[in-house]
């Protein structure tokens, strides 16, 4: 879920260094004489470390219930379909978030979203901890939504910035995006590992799990404050980054981009609502860290698959992840209808892997297509039509098991959706310009 590393140029001063061009500005690596806050300001290579930091907790935050629905469950009285519109209303503040605010940075500052961000996902934690209801339960999902819609796009381009202002002389460094990746789908993959530890081992789980999320994004949040930014709004301030501009001819690509999000998250976002749900229904697993290891090793499948295929070209990118994603449905389904933990473990290993790489290979094409004062505006759609993913096919799942049970709507869901990816990487291919199909 990162940015390729996109070479940017670079605009010298007789008097003082400029940094790379980044979302159409020029920030100075010197920190202004106006400062917009009061705490010291660190270097850029110590900032790109804490914009990390502050994404990968953000980013667990937003999927640590996933091993404590059950708890909801207990303690509200709801079902299955509530606890995925419980998830999904996530999806509401995320879509908000990317659409209307993710464009933002580009205008006014990295740090300057960045900061909101952490400020509105710790609002959503006390929302979470002190509101006992289903009220306060949706609140501060769509909350958290929010949050995650100001920050993914915002820290992916931020820490491209922070990287490239502090080694000017590594334009194409992969480091960023490596970094970016393994914050975003590494504090995902973390979030129902460390629910799940809590829920298993500490009392009162609901509780301690919001607080404790709760302190780590105030510590960031404070991090973030001494960060440096990376957009300067003085320069060009009489012309304003269009928001959402794509290259001439890139609306086809770019729209087959978006398929390959949404189908990956489909799979993210069914494991991450019901996957604690299916394991005590189907295989008779009550273990709450149980059910935190199972996301767990499918966001990390995802990284770890990011940055070990990260440099194949897009086309064979593609392939793999369809192939590995395909198979990786088909375990799952197999594992319903023979019920044994361990396979079920590995097939939502395999496709995770497998959603991680056509993402991957989704941001790519996104990259390519958007326009360079657009770039976090275009990076903000794509996550939008991701994060639908995350939450629509989970309702629609969770509302045909109570008439086709869980083995048979999985084995649907599995062939639609395999048969969706599939033509959006033939589509994304067949439709990225040929002189961006290597970048």
């Amino acid at each position: 879920m990162a940015l390729p590393s996109v070479r940017t140029a670079e605009r010298p001063s007789p008097n003082q260094p400029e940094a790379p061009r980044s979302g159409g500005r020029f920030a100075p690596r010197q920190p202004s004489a106006r400062r917009s806050h009061r705490l010291p300001q660190v270097s850029h290579g110590l900032g790109f470390w804490f914009a990390a930091a502050g994404f990968a907790a953000l980013m667990a935050f937003g999927t640590a219930p996933t091993p404590l629905w059950p708890l909801y469950e207990a303690r509200d009285g709801f079902g299955s379909t509530t606890i995925t519109v419980a998830f999904g209303v996530l999806v509401v503040g995320a879509a908000f978030g990317f659409v209307g605010l993710g464009h933002l940075s580009d205008r006014f500052g990295r740090r300057r979203v960045v900061v909101p961000a952490l400020a509105v996902a710790v609002v959503a934690a006390v929302v979470l901890t002190l509101w006992t209801s289903l009220a306060g339960l949706l609140t501060g999902r769509v909350l958290n939504g929010v949050a995650i819609g100001l920050m993914a796009s915002t820290a992916t381009t931020y820490l491209h910035d922070l990287y490239q202002q502090e080694h000017p002389d590594r334009p194409t460094s992969t480091v960023p995006g490596t970094v970016a990746t393994v914050a975003n789908l590494g504090g995902l993959a973390l979030g129902p590992l460390a629910a799940g530890t809590i829920a298993q081992w500490l009392p009162h789980p609901l509780e301690t799990t919001q607080i404790s999320f709760a302190a780590a994004m105030t510590v960031c949040l404070v991090l973030a404050l001494t960060t440096p930014e990376t957009v300067d709004r003085r320069a060009g301030g009489a012309k304003r980054p269009p928001r959402f501009a794509l290259r001439p001819r890139a609306t086809g690509a770019f729209a087959a981009a978006c398929l390959l999000g949404f189908s990956s998250f489909a799979l993210l976002g069914l494991v991450s609502s019901l996957g604690a749900v299916i394991l005590h229904t189907e295989l008779g697993i009550t273990s709450h860290a149980v059910a935190g290891l199972a996301p767990f090793l499918m966001f990390a499948a995802s990284a770890v698959a990011q940055m070990v295929l990260g440099r194949m070209r897009p086309a064979p990118m593609a392939a793999t992840g369809a192939v590995a994603f395909v198979a990786g449905l088909a375990l799952v389904t197999l594992s319903l209808y023979q019920p044994v933990l361990w396979l079920f473990l590995v097939a939502v290993t395999v496709a995770g892997a497998g959603a991680g790489v056509l993402f991957k290979g989704g941001v790519l094409r996104v990259a390519a297509s958007a326009q360079p004062d657009s770039r976090a505006g275009v990076l903000a759609l794509y996550f939008a039509a991701s994060y639908l993913g995350l939450g629509g096919p989970a309702i629609l799942f969770s509302l045909a098991i109570h008439h086709a049970g869980v083995p048979t709507t999985m084995a649907g869901f599995a062939t639609v959706l395999s048969a969706v990816a599939i033509a959006a990487a033939l589509a994304a291919t067949r439709l990225t310009p040929r002189k961006n199909r290597a970048v």
